[in-house]
């Protein structure tokens, strides 16, 4: 196998971007305001760009 099943693996288990996924996963957007669109080309989930900011 040439690259890790996951690409978890790359990150390290002490690195401050696991703190970033856990914070975001934690939020309910919903109460934040963040909604979906149900129409027209598929977006990236909000949750995903909040963790790329």
């Amino acid at each position: 196998m040439l690259f890790p099943e996951h690409l978890d693996d790359y990150v390290a288990e002490d690195r401050p971007v696991r703190v970033v996924d856990v914070f975001v996963k934690q939020l309910d957007l919903s109460k934040l305001g963040v909604t979906l669109m149900k129409t027209g080309r598929p977006t990236y989930h909000s949750a995903v760009l909040l963790k790329l900011y």
